[in-house]
C-alpha cells in the first residue's frame, strides 16, 4: 500500500504540473496565475508572433539536422565498436558514457572554448589565403556551431542503444546470409539494417527531442541565432503569460505525436 501511494505521488508531482501548463494556456487573462475563463485567443497569438516562428524555424533546422548526424554517425560507430576488442574498446567505452553523464554547462562552456579557439586560428589563415580583391570569410558562431555541438552529445545517446540492439541481435541470420556469399554491403542492406532500424529510429527521437528542448549548450553556441528554448527563457525572464503556456503545450503535443507515429510504425514493422 505504501509503495502505491508513493507511486501515485510521484506520478502527481511529475505531471500535475505538466497539466497546469496546459489548462491555463487556455487561460483568457493576461496573466498566467490568475485563471480568467476558457479561450485559445493565446494559440493564435503565439502561432502569428514572428518572433516565435522565427525561433521555433530555427529550432526545427537545428533539431533535425543533428537527429540526422547523430543517427548516421552514431549508427556507423556502434558498428565498428562492436569490433573491437580489449583495452581500446573499454577506453570508448568510458568516453561514451562519460559524454551522456556530463552536465550540459560543462559540454556548453568546453564547446564554446573549443570553437572560439579554432576559429581565432583559422581566420587569419583564411585571410591570408584568400584574393586581395574579395572579402574573405569569416567562421563564427552559427547554425553549424549549434548543430555540431547537438550532435557530439546527442551521438552518444544513438551509439548506446545501437549496441543494445546489436547485442540482441540473432547473429544466425548474418553468418547464413555470409554462407549464401552475400557481400557485406547486401548483408548489411537485407539483413543488419532490418534489425537495427527500431533502435535507429529511437535514437533519432531521442536525439531530436534532447536537441530541440536545449537551453544550456544551445546559449553558449548559438551565437546570433535564437532557438524556441532560448526565447521562452527570455520571455519568461520579462514575465509569465499565458503565451509562453501555449508555447510549451504545442512542442508537448507535437512530442507526444511523434511519439506515437513512431510506435505505430514500429508495431507495424514487427508485425510484418
Amino acid at each position: 500500500m505504501a509503495m502505491r501511494l508513493y507511486s501515485v505521488a510521484v506520478y502527481l508531482f511529475l505531471y500535475v504540473p505538466i497539466g497546469i501548463i496546459v489548462l491555463f494556456s487556455f487561460n483568457s487573462g493576461r496573466h498566467a496565475s490568475s485563471f480568467e475563463g476558457l479561450s485559445v485567443k493565446w494559440y493564435g497569438k503565439a502561432l502569428s508572433n514572428p518572433f516565435v516562428l522565427e525561433a521555433l524555424t530555427t529550432s526545427l533546422i537545428i533539431a533535425l539536422s543533428a537527429a540526422l548526424l547523430s543517427s548516421l554517425m552514431g549508427t556507423a560507430a556502434a558498428l565498428a565498436l562492436q569490433r573491437i576488442r580489449g583495452p581500446l574498446r573499454a577506453m570508448f567505452d568510458g568516453l561514451i558514457y562519460v559524454a551522456i553523464m556530463i552536465p550540459g554547462i560543462v559540454i556548453g562552456i568546453a564547446t564554446l572554448i573549443a570553437l572560439v579557439t579554432v576559429f581565432d586560428l583559422l581566420n587569419p589563415v583564411l585571410g591570408a589565403l584568400w584574393p586581395a580583391d574579395a572579402a574573405p570569410p569569416k567562421l563564427s558562431l552559427g547554425y553549424a556551431s549549434v548543430i555540431a555541438a547537438h550532435t557530439l552529445f546527442t551521438m552518444s545517446l544513438v551509439i548506446v542503444l545501437i549496441r543494445a540492439r546489436i547485442a540482441g541481435m540473432d547473429r544466425a541470420l548474418i553468418e547464413a546470409s555470409e554462407d549464401l556469399y552475400a557481400s557485406p554491403w547486401r548483408t548489411f542492406l537485407q539483413i543488419t539494417l532490418p534489425q537495427l532500424f527500431p533502435a535507429i529510429l529511437a535514437g533519432f527521437l531521442l536525439s531530436f527531442t534532447f536537441s530541440f528542448d536545449d537551453f544550456i549548450i544551445s546559449f553558449f553556441v548559438a551565437g546570433p541565432n535564437t532557438t524556441l528554448p532560448i526565447y521562452v527563457f527570455s520571455s519568461i525572464r520579462r514575465g509569465i503569460t499565458p503565451e509562453v503556456n501555449a508555447i510549451g503545450t504545442m512542442v508537448l503535443g507535437a512530442s507526444l505525436t511523434l511519439l506515437i507515429i513512431a510506435q505505430v510504425l514500429l508495431r507495424r514493422r514487427e508485425g510484418r
